[in-house]
């Protein structure tokens, strides 16, 4: 076609035709949560420097059939940007546009009085984003309310057997080009494979003669989202079951990129296969470089140019045969370890060469295949851990480099403590909207504010000591102890614990020293390193003695039924000591129940061991 007049320009059809992008994809992932949107948002600046006339997707737009909150916000925030806007719309959908669009409104998004639509979109579904539930919707259905996508080939599965199916296309008018585009969306591909090979089952509606535009001048496309691998021929759709008047096919699902346009022989069409915009599979396909192709269409001839990927993370793929490695002794493990190490090296060193800036050097996906027939067997566990440290710590010395060359930084600027995210347990909770029910935030926060900067093994455990005895005392205060019942005892405590944490939530200032002095005082009675209530019973053996009446009586015997039976005969030190921690030796521990360490009686088991540790 040549490089385009003002005469071609106005009756030339320009589409960028995308699939797969996966919205949404490893969003839970600290380094790869970001990868989908910046590939989409890469595709979207594309339509908008080339200045195309619509963006065409071949499902699977988002990577899940119910996308997240936070991935819905990134899809609309990126099509909002790029999509509305006052660019005039150069061509017309001629067709019904009640039967191409299956929504109320019932029209194309950029005939909307109410938006300015100046690229629109148009998309099927994919197996991942299909439509589900009562209503039938999809997640692209959310889209197309807020009128930013064109969302088309949802099919109404209709009649008996395996159904039946009819294919209305859009019919696109630009000048003297027509295009009647055909859309399929995703459906079961061993329900798909017979309809196909049902009489009637599919149906294929073309265009009417108009004036001065015959049958035979509209330029026929399909896209859909289907298997194209005949690994089970059954599983998959053949190229064959498609009829012969379509000129180009958009094949979606696929992730390889083989986005040049193949001839099927004896058919008369092309097909492109653009794969998709981010690598969800560790694959040997998904390792080739990732293209989107601008579709030229004028009269019935198109041109077809593909356009790379600059933002999508590298992938490095490679396979080796240790055998054919000369280096290598097949009884010496470490030594395939140095050249499994030596092979990652050169990996990551050739994905960092190919970024031209410090924007485009990305952490790279490494996949080593390994056939060690006739070697030592590796932990593949154990060397991926291995693997992902020495893959960090080249990247980052590489990047160095590479700022260093560009922009000379002093090496006090390499990294800022104080821009470091650092957050205290009080916001954590605030921003979770957590309610904290046993220990004050307060506390918690001066405990963990002692653990990380002041290296203190033991500030939690003097966090929950301090809140344990003030806990103590409040109880022995406010109420006779002889009164209590069961679970007037277990209410009694929970009040407690919510008084303190209201009062400490107010009386904040001092959280730090009550819990320092009460280190300090404990640490002439009792060691602070013990983990053992050995002290606890110790301070409350001379109160036992006078609450031993009947109710105490009934509730000692109540909370030690239980344990009294693990400790008899000489099974008390195994067996039955899986709950809660008690496992092999655990009669080296000096345990009290809950009534023990409130001053009510020691339990059985508590005395037993008590007895034997002293002996």
């Amino acid at each position: 076609m040549g490089d385009l007049s003002r005469d071609d320009i106005a009756n030339t059809l320009r589409i960028l035709v995308a699939t797969d992008c996966h919205l949404g994809y490893m969003e839970k992932d600290e380094i790869r949560r970001h990868d989908s949107f910046q590939a989409f948002e890469e595709i979207c600046s594309i339509a908008e420097q080339k200045k195309v006339d619509f963006v065409l997707l071949g499902g699977d737009l988002f990577h899940e059939n119910k996308p997240s909150r936070s991935t819905l916000v990134k899809a609309i925030e990126i099509l909002r940007r790029h999509c509305l806007n006052d660019q005039p719309v150069q061509f017309q959908v001629v067709s019904d546009q009640t039967v191409n669009f299956a929504n109320v409104f019932g029209h194309v998004n950029y005939e909307d009085p109410h938006f300015n639509v100046g690229l629109p979109v148009f998309s099927i579904h994919g197996n991942h984003d299909d439509p589900a539930g009562v209503d039938n919707l999809s997640a692209v259905d959310i889209l197309s309310a807020c009128n930013l996508v064109n969302y088309f080939g949802k099919m109404a599965l209709e009649g008996s057997g395996v159904g039946q199916i009819t294919l209305y296309p859009i019919l696109v008018r630009k000048g003297s080009t027509a295009v009647a585009l055909y859309g399929l969306g995703n459906i079961r591909d061993e329900r798909l494979n017979r309809m196909f090979q049902t009489p009637h089952a599919v149906q294929w509606m073309r265009p009417e003669a108009q004036e001065g535009c015959l049958v035979s001048d509209w330029f026929n496309m399909l896209v859909l989202h289907q298997n194209r691998v005949k690994t089970n021929p059954k599983n998959a759709i053949s190229e064959h079951f498609l009829p012969r008047f379509l000129d180009f096919i958009v094949w979606g699902h696929e992730h390889e990129c083989l986005v040049d346009p193949q001839e099927v022989p004896g058919m008369g069409f092309h097909i492109t296969q653009p794969g998709s915009s981010v690598a969800t599979s560790l694959i040997d396909g998904e390792s080739k470089p990732k293209h989107v192709l601008l579709l030229e269409i004028k009269g019935n001839q198109y041109r077809p140019t593909k356009i790379p990927l600059t933002s999508v993370r590298p992938f490095e793929y490679t396979e080796i045969v240790l055998k054919d490695e000369s280096d290598i002794d097949p009884n010496d493990q470490n030594s395939i370890l140095e050249h499994l190490d030596k092979v990652v090296r050169n990996l990551i060193e050739k994905s960092s060469k190919k970024a031209v800036s410090i924007s485009e050097l990305k952490l790279p996906l490494v996949r080593i295949k390994v056939d060690y027939s006739g070697f030592m067997t590796i932990n593949p566990q154990r060397f991926g851990q291995k693997l992902q440290i020495l893959k960090t710590y080249l990247f980052s010395q590489r990047l160095l480099k590479k700022r260093r060359n560009e922009a000379k930084f002093d090496d006090t600027e390499r990294l800022r403590p104080e821009e470091l995210n650092q957050q205290n347990i009080e916001a954590l909770v605030a921003e979770n909207n957590l309610k904290m029910e046993i220990l004050p935030v307060n506390d918690l926060d001066v405990a963990l504010h002692n653990f990380v900067n002041k290296d203190d093994k033991m500030a939690f455990y003097a966090c929950v000591k301090y809140n344990l005895q003030e806990t103590r005392s409040k109880i022995a205060k406010d109420s006779d102890t002889m009164k209590f019942e069961d679970e007037d005892l277990i209410l009694k405590v929970g009040e407690c614990l919510e008084e303190r944490v209201k009062e400490r939530s107010v009386r904040s200032t001092d959280a730090a020293q009550s819990i320092e002095d009460f280190r300090t005082t404990s640490a002439g009675v009792g060691s602070a390193v013990s983990f053992s209530d050995e002290e606890d019973a110790a301070q409350i053996s001379g109160s036992t003695s006078t609450t031993r009446g009947r109710k105490g009586s009934r509730v000692g015997s109540k909370s030690s039924l239980d344990v009294s039976e693990t400790g008899k005969g000489k099974t008390s030190a195994r067996g039955r000591g899986r709950g809660r921690g008690r496992g092999r030796g655990s009669s080296n521990l000096k345990q009290t129940t809950l009534d023990a360490t409130l001053g009510f009686r020691q339990s059985q088991r508590s005395a037993s061991v008590a007895a034997t540790a002293a002996v």
